[in-house]
């Protein structure tokens, strides 16, 4: 599709750098009271591809977050190096579990954080935590993990001689479908069935909280290079098992088709490893498109009152303070 991006070549040599990617499933409870299983695209999709990709380029060691243990055996045997990648068992609606994760990261580096798990138009449901599953999946598990930790990134970016430490979250244009307000604070920890636009505002609002959450992390800490990127609209099963009304809608975002996961992976990589990626940013520009093309976003994608006010939210909802 013309995207003009090849990572066999385009991803640098990765030596002595250590990776974490998210990923994971969530559980909810339908309206019948029967448990359903939300796939998020860390052992498959653009998740797997993504710590496929990295592993080709001689990396120290790649940490990636999940479920299920088979599926993140299989991804393991299919790296270039399967003795430097380490799968963390991780639900990232479960705050608990999440600080378990990262109790067993061993390594006193991390060069990349990325924040890839997500999922997509779920029904009304709450996380473990009773956060509205969309977001406490996609805003509040990523950033729970980020902030426990941010303190390893921060030491990286001192003490490592020419450290490059990146923070990449995989958000999505579909960000616009956020409510008028950007983010519905006071409903956060409740289902949210009220919003206008439904399941497709929840989703909105995550999305957009993964943006606001990178720039303002780059404002906090500037020797972190934090980057958000919409991947391209991509054939996985995120997408493929969506009912045909939302199927429709979201065919009508890829005029020119579909990507393939592997096509899916290439801005991740991109803002992950390359070089150019700090040249492009601004106080007000993080998000890209495929691949490395700036996004300017909405007026909520760029408030700073509202960048500040979920980092705080964020910040004491995880109980983490990081200096």
């Amino acid at each position: 599709m013309g995207l003009g991006y090849d990572p066999d070549t385009d991803v640098p040599n990765l030596s002595g750098k250590v990776i974490l990617i998210t990923g994971g499933k969530s559980h909810l409870v339908a309206p019948d009271e029967q448990e359903l299983t939300v796939k998020q695209i860390g052992t498959s999709g653009i998740g797997k591809t993504t710590v496929l990709e990295l592993s080709k380029h001689s990396p120290e060691h790649i940490y990636f977050t999940g479920r299920n243990e088979k599926s993140a055996a299989q991804v393991i045997s299919q790296c270039a190096t399967p003795s430097s990648v380490t799968f963390l068992p991780c639900e990232l609606d479960s705050l608990d579990s999440i600080r378990d994760a990262a109790a067993k990261f061993h390594h006193s580096r991390l060069d990349v954080f990325i924040a890839n798990a997500g999922i997509l138009a779920v029904p009304a449901a709450v996380t473990k935590d009773g956060y509205e599953i969309q977001f406490g999946t996609n805003h509040v598990g990523n950033t729970a993990l980020l902030l426990r930790l941010l303190p390893i990134m921060l030491r990286t970016a001192k003490e490592v001689p020419d450290a490059d430490v990146r923070y990449v979250t995989v958000t999505s244009l579909g960000y616009f479908t956020h409510p008028l307000n950007g983010i519905d604070f006071d409903g956060l920890k409740s289902k949210q069935e009220n919003l206008l636009l439904g399941r497709w505002a929840r989703y909105g609002q995550s999305k957009l909280a993964n943006l606001l959450l990178a720039r303002e992390l780059g404002k906090r800490y500037p020797q972190i290079t934090s980057v958000a990127i919409h991947p391209g609209v991509v054939k996985t099963e995120m997408i493929t098992g969506l009912g045909m009304f939302d199927r429709i809608l979201i065919f009508g975002m890829a005029p020119l088709g579909m990507l393939t996961p592997r096509e899916g992976a290439y801005n991740t990589l991109w803002a992950a490893t390359s070089p150019e990626v700090r040249g492009k940013l601004d106080d007000k520009t993080v998000l890209f498109e495929p691949v490395g093309k700036a996004h300017g976003g909405d007026a909520k994608c760029r408030s700073d009152e509202l960048s500040n006010k979920l980092w705080e939210w964020t910040v004491k909802e995880v109980g983490v303070e990081v200096e």
